[in-house]
C-alpha cells in the first residue's frame, strides 16, 4: 500500500467513525476494504490515538487525540447558533422548511432545519449526508469550486436518484454556470420525488463557500405559481445575513 493510499484509507476510516462506533466487519463494508486491511488500519490508528476500542466491546470509536485536535478549531459560536435566527425568519417568510448545510468533501452535510406549522411537512434532514450533485445546496457548492475540482468529481459516473437527477456532466456544468449567474438554484424532484428546493451560498469571512441555506417543500405546493423569483430572493437575503454574521465573528 502506498503512503498516499494509506492516508486516504485512514481518513476514510476516521470519517466513517464520525457517524458512530463500528466494528471491523462493518467498517470494511462501509469503506469498501478487505476485512484484514480495515483491521490493520484500525490497529495502526489506535496506536496513534486517533481511534480507540470501546472498553469491553469489539467496536472502535474516534480517539482522544482526534477529539483534542478538533477542539482547537471549534469556533466560539457555532454556525448553527449564528444561522438559526435567520432560518426562523426565512421559514416564516416563505412558509416552508428552511435548512442549513455545510460541505464535507463531495458530500453535503445538513446541520440544521427549521420547520413550519404546515400539517404536511417534508422530513427533517438534519444530520443527513447527501450527494453533492443531486441536491440544490450541493450544486451551489459545486458552482463555487475550482473547475479542476469539479472535473475530478465528474470522473466517476453520477448516481441517479430520480428521473430528474442531473447525471450528464455537460448538463451539470450548464447548471453550475447558471448558478454563477443567478446566485441561487432551484432543484425539482432531483433527489427525492415530490420535493422541490432552492438554495444559495453563504460566503465566510474569507469569501469561501463552505455553507449554504435552502428552503424545501412538497412539489404540489412549493413553489406557488409565479413565486419562484420572490422565494429565491428571500433565500439570497437570508444567505447574505448569515454571511454578515460570520464576518462579524472575532
Amino acid at each position: 500500500m502506498s503512503r498516499v493510499q494509506a492516508i486516504e484509507r485512514a481518513f476514510a476510516v476516521m470519517s466513517a467513525l464520525a457517524d458512530g462506533p463500528m466494528g471491523v466487519t462493518e467498517m470494511a463494508g462501509r469503506v469498501d476494504l478487505p476485512k484484514s486491511t480495515a483491521a490493520r488500519l484500525l490497529a495502526s490508528l489506535a496506536r496513534e490515538g486517533a481511534v480507540e476500542q470501546i472498553p469491553g466491546d469489539t467496536r472502535y470509536r474516534l480517539g482522544a487525540r482526534i477529539v483534542s485536535l478538533a477542539a482547537g478549531i471549534v469556533p466560539t459560536r457555532s454556525l448553527v447558533a449564528l444561522a438559526r435566527p435567520v432560518l426562523v425568519e426565512l421559514a416564516s417568510a416563505v412558509g416552508e422548511a428552511a435548512g442549513l448545510s455545510v460541505l464535507d468533501g463531495f458530500v453535503v452535510h445538513y446541520i440544521d432545519q427549521v420547520d413550519t406549522a404546515h400539517q404536511v411537512l417534508v422530513r427533517d434532514w438534519t444530520g443527513s449526508r447527501l450527494p453533492i450533485h443531486a441536491v440544490s445546496s450541493g450544486q451551489v457548492f459545486l458552482a463555487h469550486m475550482a473547475p479542476s475540482a469539479v472535473d475530478r468529481f465528474l470522473v466517476d459516473p453520477l448516481e441517479r436518484f430520480t428521473p430528474r437527477t442531473l447525471v450528464d456532466p455537460s448538463a451539470l456544468w450548464e447548471r453550475l454556470r447558471q448558478i454563477q449567474l443567478d446566485g441561487y438554484v432551484w432543484g425539482r424532484d432531483e433527489f427525492a420525488d415530490g420535493i422541490n428546493a432552492v438554495a444559495a451560498p453563504i460566503p465566510d469571512a474569507a469569501g469561501n463557500v463552505t455553507a449554504a441555506v435552502h428552503v424545501h417543500g412538497p412539489a404540489y405546493r412549493f413553489p406557488a405559481a409565479g413565486a419562484e423569483t420572490g422565494i429565491a430572493h428571500e433565500v439570497l437575503g437570508a444567505a447574505a445575513r448569515i454571511s454578515g454574521r460570520l464576518r462579524q465573528e472575532p
